[in-house]
């Protein structure tokens, strides 16, 4: 396992992240540091996200007026969500990261999904689609404004009645936030416990992975590029099909 490279400071001391977010239907690219974002987009890449990606990148480091000198380290959203989204935000972050020999950030997608939720004393749930009739999901305890949330439960892929009645054992309010809530409000609309937060809270975004990268580095707890591995939780779907294939000859 090769050396995790230390996290530089550019010319004016800041610590500056690139994050990629690519495990939704969406692309999203941040820069930023510990003091704030810097520069942000985001683009409904209806799957084309190699396509989106790179040009995104020169954007935004374009618009903060960054070059790629001045980066300190690379964030990246490893899952769960979308296979190949994330397998491209994945290789593009390694390969920078490589190139430029920086650390790493690994986040998870609900993670920054928990971001979306204002300070809340009650618990935070959040949630992705996984399709197929499931959701990606764990629990956390929000810790302040901006600041990391804690989790309580490790992302885990169930079925949408599953997660409601894990809820509603609980027997406490539940702030609810993503997309598996909203794809799957039926099951929790009668609920006494989760109140779902609106749409336009249900994807992680690229400033989230990188508020949560600067937080991390803070903490020195980077990783090198090797060491990055995506968060699936089941077999990719092209493995599922292949596997359901063979049963059936």
């Amino acid at each position: 396992m090769g050396k995790t490279p230390r996290c530089r400071a550019n010319l004016d001391g800041a610590i500056m992240i690139l994050g990629i977010e690519t495990s939704v239907e969406h692309v999203g690219v941040a820069l930023g540091d510990s003091r704030g974002i810097r520069a942000h987009s985001m683009l409904a890449s209806d799957r084309r996200h190699a396509e989106s990606l790179t040009p995104m990148i020169k954007f935004v480091m374009q618009q903060a007026e960054v070059s790629m000198e001045d980066l300190s380290a690379i964030a990246v959203d490893v899952g769960p969500g979308l296979f190949t989204g994330m397998r491209v935000g994945i290789a593009a972050a390694q390969s920078i990261a490589w190139s430029l020999e920086l650390p790493m950030v690994p986040v998870c997608s609900l993670d920054a999904v928990a971001m979306n939720t204002d300070w809340s004393e009650d618990v935070v749930a959040a949630s992705l689609d996984a399709r197929r009739g499931e959701v990606y999901w764990a629990l956390y305890r929000m810790r302040g404004a901006g600041a990391e949330p804690q989790r309580l439960t490790e992302p885990v892929v169930t079925s949408p009645e599953e997660l409601a009645i894990h809820l509603a054992d609980r027997a406490e309010s539940v702030v609810c936030v993503g997309s598996g809530f909203q794809r799957h409000a039926a099951f929790f609309d009668q609920s006494a416990f989760a109140n779902i937060v609106g749409p336009q809270s249900q994807f992680p975004t690229a400033s989230s992975v990188v508020t949560l990268a600067a937080h991390r580095i803070a903490a020195d707890a980077t990783v090198s590029a090797r060491e990055i591995q995506p968060l699936y939780l089941r077999a990719p779907d092209a493995e599922i099909n292949w596997t359901t294939r063979e049963a059936q000859k």
